[in-house]
């Protein structure tokens, strides 16, 4: 049976694409079939093959099933801003329609395990009024939360959290990336987190000192998830 989610963030660089692609390599390595998409993508590299986000070339990596660039990532920008921004420097109409097609094209793959993963937290605006959370709730995935682990995160996470299911989809599991080790209190606040994020966790990651898919992995629980 194929199960798909929509990973999002408490905020922008708390690492959901180190923690998404360490699920899906964690997936990979159970045997199950992959597939990811990263819809838009700003701050892309031009290359001759086109503009080219690092983030999406790392999902596309723990990838099993074949699947092309532009697919994974069919609106990349140039400009490290925010999308709706590089989107309409660059003339083009983000909206959640926009989005919604190529990754229903993706999730119609039926791969064991999909991730689709959104940018910066989970009210980044596209076009007009719509929000990265609308295609979220276009595509009526349940939810994983990354939250990155510093002073601050705990009003962010249950904010997001409140968030999440306010829009009516399930909060199917979170992630502790601990982004700043010396965090005061560390283990306390671990543990508030845990006690009040309405869904599981399915791992907590370290401050590696190299950080790869397979050594995230190593701190991933995927059979916590619904």
């Amino acid at each position: 049976m194929s199960a798909a989610y929509f990973i999002t963030g408490t905020d922008t660089d708390v690492g959901k694409t180190t923690v998404a692609a360490g699920l899906l390599h964690a997936a990979r390595t159970a045997g199950l079939s992959t597939a990811a998409g990263k819809p838009v993508a700003s701050g892309c590299t031009v290359t001759p093959k086109g503009l080219r986000n690092a983030d999406a070339l790392a999902l596309l990596a723990e990838c099993s099933l074949p699947l092309t660039y532009p697919q994974v990532n069919p609106v990349a920008l140039e400009p490290a801003i925010a999308p709706h921004l590089a989107a309409r420097e660059a003339g083009i109409a983000l909206t959640v329609q926009s989005l919604a097609v190529p990754m229903r094209q993706i999730l119609d793959m039926q791969a064991d395990f999909t991730l689709i993963e959104g940018a910066g937290g989970w009210r980044v605006p596209l076009a007009d009024q719509d929000n990265l959370s609308d295609l979220a709730m276009a595509l009526g995935l349940p939810v994983i939360l990354v939250v990155g682990v510093r002073l601050g995160c705990i009003n962010h996470a249950l904010l997001t959290a409140e968030a999440i299911a306010r829009d009516g989809l399930q909060l199917a599991g979170w992630v502790a990336n601990i982004i700043d080790p010396k965090t005061s209190r560390l283990e306390e606040n671990l543990a508030t987190l845990a006690e009040r994020i309405p869904a599981p966790c399915l791992g907590r990651v370290p401050k590696l000192k190299l950080v790869t898919a397979e050594a995230v992995a190593e701190h991933l629980q995927l059979d916590l998830l619904d």
